[in-house]
Formats: structure tokens, sequence, C-alpha cells
């Protein structure tokens, strides 16, 4: 569930209708459905294509509104939160880690003890992988809105295989009769994928 004021592109068939926060693009998506209820619109967070579902019932008051409950409700901390382990006025929350023996071994010889170590490892990797983590989260948004899109345009599975396999030629070549609007944010997402993809040598 997103907030109202995260960025998001709206489509009507294949047609851009709307981009930018939420609630403006709910906004002109309800404008087209009272216009037209049997009008097929979809609206996907920008960052990662997944779809947002927006109540549009009532009037456009009723809509803004509805998403501004809703803003409050995510933020809302717990009625009555149990305590537990860890610090969580500092961000630390205890969870379950299953290891072997040994590992458990090694963690406690280093200095600071275990949670320690484990915080230091997992700040590491998140430095070391931070690239490829990033062409990732790219690779899968940008499928989302392809398959949810362009399931049944001409070369969609070869345009999924370029994209996977980071050749943005081919993909240009794949997605060029696309209609206009998802043409253009089909290459939107792809380009750090791409981009991503060259600096880590795998041009092709």
């Amino acid at each position: 569930m997103i907030p109202s004021t995260a960025n998001c592109i709206a489509f009507c068939g294949s047609k851009r209708i709307a981009s930018g926060p939420l609630s403006s693009v709910a906004l002109k998506a309800k404008a087209i459905f009272d216009r037209d209820k049997w009008a097929q619109v979809v609206i996907f967070d920008d960052a990662t294509s997944f779809s947002v579902e927006v109540d549009f019932r009532g009037t456009a008051r009723d809509v803004l509104r509805r998403l501004a409950e809703r803003d409050s409700a995510v933020a809302a901390p717990p009625a009555n939160p149990q305590r537990g382990p860890g610090r969580p006025k500092l961000g630390v929350v205890a969870r379950e880690v299953t290891l072997l023996p040994r590992h458990w071994d090694w963690l406690a010889s280093q200095p600071g003890g275990a949670s320690v170590a484990l915080r230091k490892l997992v700040e590491s990797a998140r430095q070391a992988n931070r690239g490829q983590d990033a062409r990732r989260k790219a690779q899968e948004s940008a499928y989302r809105f392809l398959a949810a899109m362009a399931g049944n345009e001409p070369g969609f599975e070869e345009a999924i295989r370029a994209l996977f396999g980071n050749k943005p030629q081919r993909f240009n070549e794949m997605v060029r009769a696309w209609p206009k609007d998802i043409r253009n944010h089909a290459k939107k997402l792809a380009a750090p994928v791409f981009q991503a993809g060259d600096k880590h040598g795998l041009g092709g």
C-alpha cells in the first residue's frame, strides 16, 4: 500500500492519461470513470510497477478522503505494541535467525558479539551488492509493467528475453511497433537495467 504522495502513472487502455502523485492521478482516473464506467483504467506505482487499487466510489472528494485515511492508517503505530527483545526506539528489532552451531560459535567470538557482527555483515553485503540489487529491482519493475500492459503485443516474449539478457538494441526493436505510450514507458523502465548492465560488463 503506497501513500497518496507516491509517484504513479495511469493508463486507459494503451493511452497514458496521467502521471504524478497518486492523489492527482486518482482524480484524473476518477474523471474518466465518471464519463465511462466501463473504461479500462489501471494505475501503477512508478517505482515498482505494482498496480495500485483505488476506490472510485462517490465524489472526487470521497476518493481523496479515502486516500488520506489510508495514509493515516499506514502511518499510525499499533494500538498496543508488544514489547520484545531489541531496542525498537532506536530502530533495532529482534527476529529469529537460524544458523549452524559453527556459525554461532564464530559470531560469538567477534568483537561486540553476534548482533554487532551480523549487522556489520549485512551492511557490507548491502554495499557490495547495491548495483546488482538496483538492477534486479529495475528488471522486476519493467517486467511487471510489460506483463500487465504488453503481454499480447508482438515481440513480447523476445522483449522479455532482451530485458533479462541485457540487449538494449534488441529490446528497442521488439517494442518499436507497440502503442506509443506503452512503448515509451517500457523503455523508461528498462533504461536503468541496461545502464547497470553495461557498468557490470553484461553488454551484449
